[in-house]
């Protein structure tokens, strides 16, 4: 792997929950718990998981939106953390939302919302039309549409207006939240073919968040899988879609929507977990996952799982991949079934 651009150490979020007539702190809600990731330069890695899982706090703390309550964000060496809205960030890290309806500035034109950052970067007026073109030639809009408003443009066209604002301030790393999640599917994949093309001309590496797995399965090179703030699963994506290691990630992959009888076949044969992911006020003991979890036994209920390296870049928190645990277990379940 090429030297790392982003380190995420130890990162925790807890919000403080409040209650009563004056709303007195009563405890904390744990957002994110001692995650930590690497992201190489020129990199593309997605973080994918159900909502609340805290896949959206970890980009508001990367991109200085929300400050950490523990851990380190080490950018090309320099820890980010206690930077909210910091000078070592602003152009260096960028952020693309989920709605770009919302991201945009309804009274400013295209080329207005574009032009804030060239400014940022001491682009002399002379030169910023110029830019302006050229970078909605980029995102694959005419020039003109720097006279429009965000209310003429389509959803589509509004996310190449945000990703060409983005590369304007000529950043290292983008972090995409939910970006492509409010747009038609024809469109998605569009956008997602716009993002490729710029990471391989610019150089970007980017944070890639979303609940779709299928749509990083030709985005991404490595995916993380998160369950109620906690990294269950990272590795390489053709390794997590072709050997899913945690239930959590085959239930994930399991829900893909697939379009033949080839593809289904692919899938892992893992039934999609019931209900839905527990407050983060109320977590689980041991595994959080246990209480949706078909294959749960009893040290699931009560021991947090430990880190299981399956390979050197792939690995999984779960009881049942410990060897001296899963041999025991399959033995007991096979005596359960004859006994049956």
């Amino acid at each position: 792997m090429s030297e790392a651009l982003l380190e995420v150490v130890g990162l925790s979020k807890a919000f403080p929950l409040r209650g009563g007539l004056f709303g007195r702190i009563k405890g904390e809600v744990k957002a994110v718990n001692n995650v930590s990731f690497t992201l190489a330069k020129g990199e593309a890695f997605g973080l994918a998981g159900e909502s609340g899982s805290g896949k959206s706090t970890i980009a508001r703390m990367i991109v200085g939106l929300a400050a950490p309550s523990d851990g380190a964000i080490l950018f090309e060496g320099r820890d980010l953390a206690g930077q909210v809205h910091g000078s070592g960030r602003d152009r260096a890290v960028q952020m693309v939302f989920q709605n770009p309806g919302s991201s945009l500035n309804p009274r400013r034109s295209i080329g207005q919302s574009i032009t804030v950052p060239l400014e940022a970067r001491g682009l002399a007026r002379a030169d910023v039309d110029q830019r302006v073109a050229r970078l909605l030639d980029m995102v694959q809009l005419p020039a003109d549409f720097a006279t429009r408003y965000p209310h003429e443009l389509s959803g589509g066209q509004k996310q190449r207006v945000a990703i060409g604002r983005a590369i304007a301030a000529e950043p290292k790393l983008i972090v995409l939240d939910e970006p492509t999640s409010a747009l038609d599917v024809s469109v998605q994949a569009k956008i997602i073919d716009l993002l490729n093309d710029l990471g391989r001309s610019l150089g970007l590496t980017y944070l890639f968040i979303s609940h779709d797995l299928s749509l990083m399965r030709n985005f991404v090179t490595r995916v993380g899988i998160l369950y109620l703030g906690r990294l269950v699963e990272v590795g390489p994506v053709r390794k997590l879609f072709d050997t899913p290691a945690h239930p959590y990630t085959r239930s994930l992959i399991a829900a893909v929507p697939v379009v033949s009888d080839e593809e289904a076949a692919l899938k892992p044969n893992e039934p999609v977990v019931d209900g839905e992911i527990p407050s983060p006020a109320n977590q689980p003991a041991g595994c959080a996952f246990h209480t949706r979890c078909p294959h749960a036994f009893a040290p699931c209920e009560t021991q947090f799982p430990d880190v299981v390296r399956l390979d050197a870049q792939h690995f999984a928190r779960c009881h049942l991949l410990a060897p001296d645990v899963s041999k025991r277990v399959r033995a007991e379940r096979q005596t359960t079934k004859q006994g049956s």
